[in-house]
Protein backbone atom coordinates (compact mmCIF):
# COMPACT_ATOMS: atom_id res chain seq x y z
CA UNK A 1 0.00 0.00 0.00
CA UNK A 2 2.98 2.39 0.28
CA UNK A 3 4.31 1.76 -3.32
CA UNK A 4 1.51 3.64 -5.06
CA UNK A 5 1.98 6.35 -3.00
CA UNK A 6 5.60 6.83 -3.70
CA UNK A 7 4.88 6.28 -7.03
CA UNK A 8 2.12 9.18 -7.24
CA UNK A 9 4.70 11.35 -5.25
CA UNK A 10 7.49 10.76 -7.87
CA UNK A 11 5.10 10.88 -10.49
CA UNK A 12 3.66 14.45 -8.99
CA UNK A 13 7.74 15.34 -8.59
CA UNK A 14 8.86 14.59 -11.91
CA UNK A 15 5.43 16.44 -13.55
CA UNK A 16 6.60 19.69 -11.58
CA UNK A 17 10.05 19.39 -12.70
CA UNK A 18 8.96 18.96 -16.29
CA UNK A 19 6.63 21.88 -16.28
CA UNK A 20 9.16 23.94 -14.41
CA UNK A 21 11.68 23.00 -16.74
CA UNK A 22 12.05 22.79 -21.04
CA UNK A 23 8.05 22.00 -21.31
CA UNK A 24 7.15 24.89 -19.29
CA UNK A 25 9.50 27.19 -21.29
CA UNK A 26 8.21 26.62 -23.89
CA UNK A 27 4.52 27.15 -22.76
CA UNK A 28 5.92 30.53 -21.65
CA UNK A 29 7.24 31.02 -24.94
CA UNK A 30 4.73 29.83 -26.47
CA UNK A 31 2.27 32.28 -24.62
CA UNK A 32 4.90 35.30 -25.31
CA UNK A 33 4.50 34.74 -28.63
CA UNK A 34 0.85 34.67 -29.09
CA UNK A 35 0.60 37.48 -27.11
CA UNK A 36 2.59 38.90 -29.61
CA UNK A 37 0.58 38.21 -32.43
CA UNK A 38 -2.47 39.12 -30.71
CA UNK A 39 -1.43 42.44 -29.91
CA UNK A 40 -0.47 42.82 -33.83
CA UNK A 41 -3.76 42.12 -34.57
CA UNK A 42 -5.73 44.56 -32.43
CA UNK A 43 -3.34 47.31 -33.18
CA UNK A 44 -4.57 46.41 -37.03
CA UNK A 45 -7.16 48.88 -37.62
CA UNK A 46 -5.68 52.24 -36.28
CA UNK A 47 -2.27 51.06 -38.26
CA UNK A 48 -4.10 50.08 -41.39
CA UNK A 49 -5.82 53.30 -41.18
CA UNK A 50 -2.62 55.24 -40.83
CA UNK A 51 -1.09 53.18 -43.92
CA UNK A 52 -4.32 53.86 -46.09
CA UNK A 53 -3.48 57.79 -45.31
CA UNK A 54 0.46 57.42 -46.36
CA UNK A 55 -0.30 55.54 -49.55
CA UNK A 56 -3.35 57.61 -50.62
CA UNK A 57 -1.10 60.52 -49.62
CA UNK A 58 1.58 59.70 -51.73
CA UNK A 59 -0.02 58.74 -54.80
CA UNK A 60 -2.02 61.80 -54.79
CA UNK A 61 -1.11 64.35 -52.53
CA UNK A 62 -4.23 66.36 -52.67
CA UNK A 63 -5.33 63.36 -50.46
CA UNK A 64 -3.97 65.28 -47.57
CA UNK A 65 -4.93 68.89 -48.11
CA UNK A 66 -7.29 70.45 -45.67
CA UNK A 67 -9.95 70.53 -48.10
CA UNK A 68 -9.93 67.03 -48.34
CA UNK A 69 -9.56 66.02 -44.87
CA UNK A 70 -12.74 67.80 -44.01
CA UNK A 71 -14.32 66.01 -47.17
CA UNK A 72 -13.36 62.85 -45.47
CA UNK A 73 -14.24 63.91 -42.23
CA UNK A 74 -18.10 64.73 -43.64
CA UNK A 75 -18.35 61.51 -45.47
CA UNK A 76 -16.88 59.38 -42.65
CA UNK A 77 -19.79 60.96 -40.31
CA UNK A 78 -22.40 59.53 -42.42
CA UNK A 79 -20.88 56.03 -42.08
CA UNK A 80 -19.75 56.33 -38.65
CA UNK A 81 -23.45 57.56 -37.23
CA UNK A 82 -24.68 54.35 -38.75
CA UNK A 83 -22.09 52.46 -37.42
CA UNK A 84 -22.20 53.40 -33.59
CA UNK A 85 -26.35 51.73 -34.13
CA UNK A 86 -24.43 48.95 -35.92
CA UNK A 87 -21.90 47.90 -33.20
CA UNK A 88 -24.63 47.95 -30.78
CA UNK A 89 -26.42 45.55 -32.71
CA UNK A 90 -23.44 43.21 -33.69
CA UNK A 91 -22.48 43.76 -30.17
CA UNK A 92 -25.60 41.15 -29.00
CA UNK A 93 -24.68 38.92 -32.19
CA UNK A 94 -27.27 40.24 -34.07
CA UNK A 95 -27.31 42.21 -37.68
CA UNK A 96 -29.71 45.09 -38.72
CA UNK A 97 -29.99 45.25 -42.40
CA UNK A 98 -32.87 48.32 -41.93
CA UNK A 99 -30.54 51.09 -41.49
CA UNK A 100 -30.05 52.51 -44.76
CA UNK A 101 -34.24 52.51 -45.38
CA UNK A 102 -34.23 54.53 -42.42
CA UNK A 103 -32.04 57.18 -43.64
CA UNK A 104 -34.27 57.36 -46.52
CA UNK A 105 -37.24 57.42 -44.45
CA UNK A 106 -36.74 59.82 -42.44
CA UNK A 107 -35.53 62.35 -44.94
CA UNK A 108 -38.25 61.77 -47.12
CA UNK A 109 -40.76 62.60 -43.85
CA UNK A 110 -38.37 65.51 -42.72
CA UNK A 111 -39.15 67.14 -45.95
CA UNK A 112 -42.94 66.36 -45.73
CA UNK A 113 -43.07 67.86 -42.31
CA UNK A 114 -41.00 71.05 -43.44
CA UNK A 115 -42.09 72.38 -46.84
CA UNK A 116 -45.89 70.35 -47.02
CA UNK A 117 -46.99 70.94 -43.15
CA UNK A 118 -44.76 73.81 -42.41
CA UNK A 119 -43.53 72.30 -39.60
CA UNK A 120 -40.83 74.37 -37.34
CA UNK A 121 -37.43 73.21 -37.46
CA UNK A 122 -37.14 71.64 -33.98
CA UNK A 123 -39.94 69.54 -35.02
CA UNK A 124 -38.82 68.61 -38.14
CA UNK A 125 -35.58 67.41 -36.23
CA UNK A 126 -38.01 65.65 -34.08
CA UNK A 127 -39.45 63.22 -36.87
CA UNK A 128 -36.36 62.73 -38.48
CA UNK A 129 -35.30 61.06 -35.02
CA UNK A 130 -38.65 59.61 -33.84
CA UNK A 131 -38.68 57.87 -37.60
CA UNK A 132 -35.29 56.14 -36.63
CA UNK A 133 -36.23 55.62 -32.88
CA UNK A 134 -40.13 53.78 -34.28
CA UNK A 135 -38.37 51.59 -36.90
CA UNK A 136 -36.10 50.28 -34.39
CA UNK A 137 -38.62 49.45 -32.02
CA UNK A 138 -40.18 48.10 -34.49
CA UNK A 139 -37.37 45.65 -35.28
CA UNK A 140 -36.48 44.96 -31.61
CA UNK A 141 -40.13 44.27 -30.70
CA UNK A 142 -41.28 41.75 -33.92
CA UNK A 143 -37.15 40.55 -33.43
CA UNK A 144 -37.84 39.77 -30.05
CA UNK A 145 -41.72 39.09 -29.55
CA UNK A 146 -42.37 37.12 -32.99
CA UNK A 147 -39.53 34.74 -32.09
CA UNK A 148 -37.89 35.30 -35.36
CA UNK A 149 -34.88 32.80 -35.68
CA UNK A 150 -32.47 35.72 -36.46
CA UNK A 151 -32.57 39.44 -36.55
CA UNK A 152 -31.42 39.12 -40.17
CA UNK A 153 -34.95 38.25 -41.36
CA UNK A 154 -37.07 41.03 -39.72
CA UNK A 155 -34.59 43.47 -40.23
CA UNK A 156 -34.27 42.29 -43.74
CA UNK A 157 -38.38 42.47 -44.06
CA UNK A 158 -38.35 45.92 -42.48
CA UNK A 159 -35.86 47.43 -45.03
CA UNK A 160 -37.95 46.39 -47.54
CA UNK A 161 -40.95 47.97 -46.27
CA UNK A 162 -39.24 51.47 -45.10
CA UNK A 163 -37.95 51.87 -48.60
CA UNK A 164 -41.36 51.37 -49.77
CA UNK A 165 -42.75 53.98 -47.54
CA UNK A 166 -40.22 56.01 -48.54
CA UNK A 167 -40.74 56.07 -52.43
CA UNK A 168 -44.45 56.24 -51.60
CA UNK A 169 -44.39 59.09 -49.49
CA UNK A 170 -42.10 60.92 -51.72
CA UNK A 171 -43.09 59.23 -55.64
CA UNK A 172 -39.69 58.37 -55.91
CA UNK A 173 -38.61 61.98 -56.22
CA UNK A 174 -36.25 64.30 -54.04
CA UNK A 175 -38.10 67.07 -52.10
CA UNK A 176 -36.25 69.44 -51.79
CA UNK A 177 -35.93 71.85 -48.75
CA UNK A 178 -34.73 71.66 -45.30
CA UNK A 179 -34.74 74.09 -42.63
CA UNK A 180 -31.31 75.81 -41.53
CA UNK A 181 -30.90 74.12 -38.63
CA UNK A 182 -30.78 70.94 -40.17
CA UNK A 183 -28.44 72.33 -43.28
CA UNK A 184 -26.04 72.93 -40.55
CA UNK A 185 -26.33 69.94 -38.87
CA UNK A 186 -25.56 68.32 -42.14
CA UNK A 187 -22.95 70.24 -44.10
CA UNK A 188 -21.98 73.53 -41.41
CA UNK A 189 -18.50 74.57 -40.04
CA UNK A 190 -17.51 75.41 -36.59
CA UNK A 191 -14.42 77.40 -37.31
CA UNK A 192 -12.50 74.23 -39.87
CA UNK A 193 -14.64 71.46 -37.92
CA UNK A 194 -17.28 69.98 -39.87
CA UNK A 195 -20.34 70.06 -37.55
CA UNK A 196 -21.69 66.42 -39.10
CA UNK A 197 -17.84 65.02 -37.62
CA UNK A 198 -18.53 66.59 -34.17
CA UNK A 199 -22.28 65.33 -34.07
CA UNK A 200 -21.07 61.95 -34.78
CA UNK A 201 -17.92 62.51 -31.99
CA UNK A 202 -21.09 63.14 -29.38
CA UNK A 203 -22.72 60.72 -30.64
CA UNK A 204 -19.79 58.25 -29.63
CA UNK A 205 -18.97 59.41 -26.33
CA UNK A 206 -22.64 59.06 -25.25
CA UNK A 207 -22.55 54.90 -26.71
CA UNK A 208 -19.15 54.96 -24.98
CA UNK A 209 -20.28 55.95 -21.82
CA UNK A 210 -23.13 54.40 -21.93
CA UNK A 211 -21.57 50.68 -22.70
CA UNK A 212 -18.77 51.01 -20.76
CA UNK A 213 -19.98 53.34 -17.75
CA UNK A 214 -24.12 52.16 -17.36
CA UNK A 215 -25.45 48.85 -15.95
CA UNK A 216 -26.77 48.46 -19.28
CA UNK A 217 -23.93 48.25 -21.41
CA UNK A 218 -22.61 45.41 -19.31
CA UNK A 219 -25.86 44.05 -20.10
CA UNK A 220 -25.55 44.55 -23.38
CA UNK A 221 -21.82 42.72 -23.53
CA UNK A 222 -23.58 39.66 -21.17
CA UNK A 223 -26.05 39.03 -23.59
CA UNK A 224 -23.71 39.19 -26.89
CA UNK A 225 -21.27 36.82 -24.80
CA UNK A 226 -23.81 34.48 -24.12
CA UNK A 227 -28.12 35.29 -24.03
CA UNK A 228 -28.91 32.12 -22.31
CA UNK A 229 -26.34 32.86 -19.27
CA UNK A 230 -27.60 36.05 -18.95
CA UNK A 231 -30.99 35.52 -18.67
CA UNK A 232 -29.96 32.57 -15.79
CA UNK A 233 -28.04 35.73 -14.40
CA UNK A 234 -31.22 37.64 -14.42
CA UNK A 235 -30.73 40.41 -16.78
CA UNK A 236 -33.51 41.00 -18.99
CA UNK A 237 -32.64 39.80 -22.40
CA UNK A 238 -35.78 40.54 -24.18
CA UNK A 239 -35.93 44.24 -23.18
CA UNK A 240 -32.18 44.45 -23.70
CA UNK A 241 -32.10 43.67 -27.27
CA UNK A 242 -35.41 46.27 -28.08
CA UNK A 243 -33.39 48.76 -26.61
CA UNK A 244 -30.27 48.07 -28.58
CA UNK A 245 -32.80 48.15 -31.54
CA UNK A 246 -33.95 51.18 -31.05
CA UNK A 247 -30.64 52.67 -30.62
CA UNK A 248 -29.58 51.68 -34.06
CA UNK A 249 -32.65 53.26 -35.00
CA UNK A 250 -32.05 56.27 -33.44
CA UNK A 251 -28.54 56.74 -35.16
CA UNK A 252 -29.43 55.35 -38.38
CA UNK A 253 -31.68 58.78 -38.11
CA UNK A 254 -29.06 60.76 -36.83
CA UNK A 255 -27.27 59.34 -40.06
CA UNK A 256 -30.74 60.72 -41.98
CA UNK A 257 -30.16 63.94 -40.56
CA UNK A 258 -26.89 64.54 -41.72
CA UNK A 259 -27.78 63.03 -45.30
CA UNK A 260 -30.71 65.72 -45.23
CA UNK A 261 -28.88 68.70 -44.34
CA UNK A 262 -26.06 68.07 -47.05
CA UNK A 263 -28.59 67.19 -49.64
CA UNK A 264 -31.12 69.60 -48.45
CA UNK A 265 -33.88 67.56 -49.38
CA UNK A 266 -35.73 64.60 -48.76
CA UNK A 267 -34.25 61.61 -50.89
CA UNK A 268 -36.06 58.04 -51.01
CA UNK A 269 -32.17 56.87 -52.69
CA UNK A 270 -30.62 57.54 -49.92
CA UNK A 271 -28.55 55.43 -47.33
CA UNK A 272 -28.37 53.02 -50.16
CA UNK A 273 -26.12 50.17 -49.20
CA UNK A 274 -25.67 52.14 -45.79
CA UNK A 275 -25.76 49.24 -44.03
CA UNK A 276 -22.90 47.27 -46.23
CA UNK A 277 -20.33 50.16 -45.14
CA UNK A 278 -21.65 50.09 -41.51
CA UNK A 279 -21.39 46.39 -41.10
CA UNK A 280 -17.50 47.24 -42.89
CA UNK A 281 -16.94 49.59 -40.79
CA UNK A 282 -17.73 47.83 -37.61
CA UNK A 283 -15.69 44.25 -38.55
CA UNK A 284 -13.03 46.74 -40.01
CA UNK A 285 -12.48 48.44 -36.85
CA UNK A 286 -11.96 45.02 -34.75
CA UNK A 287 -15.70 44.87 -33.21
CA UNK A 288 -16.66 40.77 -32.86
CA UNK A 289 -18.82 39.72 -35.78
CA UNK A 290 -19.48 36.92 -33.10
CA UNK A 291 -20.95 39.23 -30.30
CA UNK A 292 -19.92 40.14 -27.05
CA UNK A 293 -16.39 42.45 -27.95
CA UNK A 294 -15.40 45.67 -29.13
CA UNK A 295 -15.76 49.33 -28.36
CA UNK A 296 -17.19 52.30 -29.59
CA UNK A 297 -13.86 53.37 -30.50
CA UNK A 298 -13.17 50.37 -32.93
CA UNK A 299 -16.77 51.31 -34.47
CA UNK A 300 -15.63 55.10 -35.16
CA UNK A 301 -12.15 54.41 -36.72
CA UNK A 302 -13.75 51.43 -38.63
CA UNK A 303 -16.17 54.15 -40.29
CA UNK A 304 -13.27 56.57 -40.73
CA UNK A 305 -11.27 53.69 -42.39
CA UNK A 306 -14.50 52.94 -45.06
CA UNK A 307 -14.27 56.46 -45.02
CA UNK A 308 -10.97 57.23 -46.23
CA UNK A 309 -10.57 54.16 -48.71
CA UNK A 310 -14.04 55.60 -50.91
CA UNK A 311 -12.67 59.33 -50.77
CA UNK A 312 -8.80 58.01 -51.52
CA UNK A 313 -10.74 55.51 -54.47
CA UNK A 314 -12.67 58.41 -55.95
CA UNK A 315 -9.34 60.94 -55.67
CA UNK A 316 -7.13 58.31 -57.83
CA UNK A 317 -9.73 57.43 -60.01
CA UNK A 318 -10.86 53.59 -59.38
CA UNK A 319 -14.44 52.92 -60.94
CA UNK A 320 -17.43 53.69 -58.51
CA UNK A 321 -18.70 50.06 -59.10
CA UNK A 322 -15.41 48.63 -58.10
CA UNK A 323 -15.48 50.38 -54.68
CA UNK A 324 -18.26 48.51 -54.14
CA UNK A 325 -16.25 45.19 -54.68
CA UNK A 326 -13.41 46.60 -52.67
CA UNK A 327 -15.33 47.26 -49.26
CA UNK A 328 -16.61 43.54 -49.82
CA UNK A 329 -13.34 41.99 -50.35
CA UNK A 330 -12.57 43.88 -46.88
CA UNK A 331 -15.33 42.53 -45.32
CA UNK A 332 -14.27 39.40 -45.96
CA UNK A 333 -10.42 39.89 -44.60
CA UNK A 334 -12.24 41.71 -41.35
CA UNK A 335 -14.14 39.00 -40.37
CA UNK A 336 -11.21 36.38 -41.23
CA UNK A 337 -8.99 38.66 -38.67
CA UNK A 338 -12.34 38.17 -36.21
CA UNK A 339 -11.71 34.38 -36.82
CA UNK A 340 -7.67 34.80 -36.27
CA UNK A 341 -8.20 36.80 -33.06
CA UNK A 342 -10.72 34.42 -31.63
CA UNK A 343 -8.59 31.44 -32.84
CA UNK A 344 -5.34 33.06 -30.71
CA UNK A 345 -6.64 33.95 -27.59
CA UNK A 346 -8.30 30.17 -27.32
CA UNK A 347 -4.79 28.91 -27.81
CA UNK A 348 -3.58 31.34 -25.31
CA UNK A 349 -6.25 30.05 -22.51
CA UNK A 350 -5.35 26.68 -23.45
CA UNK A 351 -1.50 27.34 -23.12
CA UNK A 352 -1.99 29.79 -19.86
CA UNK A 353 -3.88 27.00 -18.63
CA UNK A 354 -1.53 24.16 -19.38
CA UNK A 355 1.29 26.38 -17.12
CA UNK A 356 -1.02 26.48 -14.12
Amino acid sequence: MVRPRKNHEEATMNSRVTTAGPLGTRLRESSAALRVVLRVVNAGPPLILVILVIVFGLIEPIFVTQRNIQSVAIQSSLIGAVSLGMFLVILTGGIDLSVGSVIALSTVLGAVAFTDLGWSPVAVVAVILATGVVIGALNGAIYVKGRIPHSFISTLAMMGIAHGVALIISDGLPSPGMPDIVQTLGGGYIGPFPVPALVVLVLAGIIWFATSRLVWGQWVYAVGGNAEAAREVGIPVDRVLISVYVACGACAAVAGLIMAGRTNSGFPMAGNLAEMDAIAGVIIGGVSFLGGRGTAVNAVIGAVIVGVIRNGLNIVGVNTFLQYVAVGCIIIMAVEIDVLRSNIESRLRAAEGRRA
